[in-house]
Parts: structure tokens; sequence; C-alpha cells
């Protein structure tokens, strides 16, 4: 896996085309036919709590200019109770933009499933997911944000969107209620059945403290980051919100098996 992070200031011209040349992700792509863009869409909040569709534009914008074959989803399963996906994508502009773009979006939470079985999986050795993440090139686009269960919540826990509620809401007050159970472990084991395989986080601003309220961070960070290697990015974002990703229960069991937090290299872009 290559473990190289690669960042750029998320104000300079172009920065989204910049970074991703520089990470050369037409060839992580590869032969795929198919590219799901997951934002974090958590609730119908305004960035910087969730994925700005500008970031996003950004990115299906480019993907038309390197590889115009490509089928463009745009894919996210809100946790709250009160609304559907749906709601989301209006008020933040995504259905407005995947109308304009002619991009298709997708509620997980709704999608016809696959059933999983790892025994080495402590939290879930059974794992319900929607069928359609096995067949595409998954770029997750999270934003920077703390977490008061998890520590963070960066590209591997941004995964949690497409576990069904159907399987893991459990009478909780939130459609993923079951994750809030040993996270750290049922963030770790969901990775283990579906990762991202591309991640560009959202570092520009970044939320200090939680991931739907509290301060935003002071000064603003004004990165954007992009690495093939989740865990990588994500021992890296612990970092710019001064966690140790030691501590980060779900980025220390992934180290070193679903990538690497202890090896990784940060490559500016100018």
């Amino acid at each position: 896996m290559n473990s190289t992070i690669f960042t750029i200031r998320a104000d300079k011209p172009h920065s989204v085309s910049l970074l991703l040349d520089s990470c050369n992700l037409v060839s992580a792509i590869g032969s795929a036919t198919t590219v799901m863009l997951k934002p974090n869409l958590v609730e119908a909040l305004q960035p910087p709590i969730t994925t700005p569709v500008e970031l996003v534009s950004e990115v299906v914008l480019y993907l038309r200019r390197i590889r115009p074959e490509l089928e463009i989803i745009i894919a996210e399963g809100s946790g709250a109770t009160e609304y559907e996906t749906w709601h989301p994508f209006d008020l933040l502009g995504y259905s407005k933009m995947a109308e304009a773009f002619d991009v298709r979006l997708i509620d997980l939470n709704v999608e016809p499933q696959r059933k999983l079985k790892n025994e080495a999986c402590r939290q879930w050795p059974i794992m319900y997911l929607p069928e359609v993440l096995f067949d595409v090139f998954l770029i997750s686009i999270p934003v920077l944000k703390a977490h008061s269960l998890a520590g963070v919540t960066l590209t591997m826990k941004n995964m949690m969107g497409a576990a069904p509620p159907e399987h893991f809401q459990q009478g909780g007050h939130w459609k993923k209620a079951a994750f809030h159970e040993n996270v750290q472990e049922a963030v770790f084991d969901l990775n283990r059945y579906r990762t991202p395989d591309f991640t560009i986080l959202d570092a520009s601003i970044g939320m200090q403290q939680a991931h739907l309220w509290g301060p935003t961070c002071n000064p603003p960070h004004n990165l954007l980051a992009a690495s093939q290697d989740p865990v990588a990015i994500d021992a890296y974002g612990a970092k710019l919100l001064k966690r140790d990703w030691r501590q980060i229960g779900h980025i220390a069991m992934a180290n070193r098996v679903l990538g690497n937090a202890d090896s990784y290299q940060v490559k500016k872009v100018t």
C-alpha cells in the first residue's frame, strides 16, 4: 500500500486538481468503471460539520476530465432518525449539483445488502453492507473532526454511513446506534469488511472538540490531504486535531492491518 499523504493549501487555485494529479489518482482507479464518492453528511448541518458540496463538485469535474467514461455515484446513509438521506442531499446542495453534473445519488440506508462473515472480527463477526460498495472504486471525502466517543471521525469512521439501519439502529435514537457500543472495535471491524480505496480529507477548517458542536480549529488548518492509505490519513488527521493516534482505538487496531499509521510520509504539493 502507498502510505504517502499528499497535502495542499485549500485556498490555492486549482487545489483539487493539483492534489489529485500529484496522487496519480487515475492510476489508482485503474480499470474500475464506477467511482463512488462518499462524503460525510451525518446530519443536515452546514460545513464544516459536513462535507461541502463545492469540494465534491471539484472532484466530480476532475474525474470527468481524466476519465470521462467513468460512472460517478455520490452515496451516503444519514444517521438522523427524523429524516431520510435525501433531506441532507437537498439541503446541502447535493441534489442540485447531481442534476447539473448528471451524477447519480444513492441512499446507502436502503440499498440491497450483502451478508458478510469474518470470525476474526470481535464486534461484527457478521456484517451487512450495501451490495453496491463492492463493485466500485470508493473515494471517501470526510471532514476533519474530533468525536466525543471515537476520538476522531475521519475516513474510517466515515464508513459508518454505509451501515444499514435495519441491522444497526437496534432501537437507538440514531440510525447507526449499535456502533456506540465498543465504538473503536466496531469501526475497525467495519473497515475490515470495506475500507475506502482512496481518501480526500477536507482539513480546511476542522472541528476541534466534537463532530456536531463546539469550536472549530483556531487557526483553521487550510489544508486538503489525500492518500490511498486510510489508516495513515486518519493518523495524520488525528495529529492535526492534536490527538495521539495510538490513543484512538480504531486507528491503533488498524495499524499494520489495513494501512500504516506509524510509517507514512507527507508530501506538500506546491
